[in-house]
């Protein structure tokens, strides 16, 4: 029950207003966390908490085609009440390209209810054109993204970084939505980050620079590659491959509300004009 205590002024108080007031940034959700396999009633609640941060949900690896498929359209139906878009990671779409079932796949996603799919070459080639795959993913109702990088290649090189630039812009003509950079699980000697987990910022920018922000999406799937990629693009920058449980901690960051992104100048919130008792 709220009391004239909890008021300021007669007036119910709301965190939204005071972020407001401190100058935290309204920002559209620019994370994309994946489901490792969570049951139904955790992700549901997970979703109930933080849908408004959520830029889609990826329901991650082959784990879903191997669980109970009632909790995987339990899931997915709950996602989708919420206005969670449900994106598939790319491991399946490469094993059915690999064993020649992509329409096959493409029908089970759109049955199972996501509302797109990851495509990707991070362990297969994938020979196929990428205006097939999107006409194929379109005709079902599903969106498309694809996944730059292998899964296995060790850290980017200047002529991959180059290859893959080429590759994406194919793939964004073609009528992809988004590129993701391959970060896998570790964000260490894959993709942008070295074997100590340092982040190529020079090579983060040329996927920038060639698709823009707001086509790109950083995989980040711990503490370091999170919050470097924070500190060097800002707020803005789209992270996928987060963990549920680790969701609250990397918007709070986003937002320069945690304590190391307090010290960067880039993500620390601007503040209030200053009053008398500040002053």
């Amino acid at each position: 029950m709220i009391t004239e205590a909890h008021k300021s002024n007669g007036k119910m108080r709301h965190t939204r207003d005071y972020m407001c007031e401190i100058g935290v940034v309204e920002l559209p959700p620019l994370t994309s966390p994946f489901d490792p396999g969570y049951d139904p009633v955790t992700l549901e609640s997970h979703l109930e908490q933080s849908r408004h941060l959520i830029s889609s949900l990826k329901i991650s690896m082959a784990c879903w085609q191997v669980a109970s498929e009632m909790a995987t359209r339990k899931k997915v139906d709950a996602a989708r009440r919420l206005n969670v878009p449900v994106c598939t990671g790319g491991g399946p779409f490469e094993i059915a390209v690999y064993f020649k079932k992509l329409p096959e796949f493409l029908d089970l996603c759109a049955d199972i209810g996501v509302t797109g799919i990851e495509a990707g070459a991070g362990f297969i080639e994938n020979v196929l054109n990428p205006h097939e795959v999107v006409r194929l993913a379109s005709e079902r109702g599903l969106t498309v993204q694809f996944e730059i990088g292998e899964k296995h290649g060790g850290t980017f090189t200047e002529d991959v970084v180059t290859e893959l630039v080429d590759q994406g812009k194919r793939w964004l003509d073609a009528g992809a939505g988004k590129i993701v950079v391959e970060g896998r699980e570790s964000a260490q000697d894959v993709g942008l980050f070295d074997g100590k987990g340092k982040l190529n910022a020079g090579f983060a920018e040329r996927f920038v620079e060639a698709y823009g922000m707001d086509r790109t999406i950083f995989e980040a799937p711990n503490k370091p590659s999170q919050f470097a990629l924070l500190n060097h693009f800002g707020p803005r920058v789209h992270l996928s491959n987060v963990r549920l449980e680790e969701l609250l901690r990397v918007e709070i960051y986003r937002r320069g509300l945690h304590s190391d992104a307090f010290q960067q100048m880039i993500l620390r919130p601007k503040g209030p004009a200053q009053n008398g008792l500040y002053a």
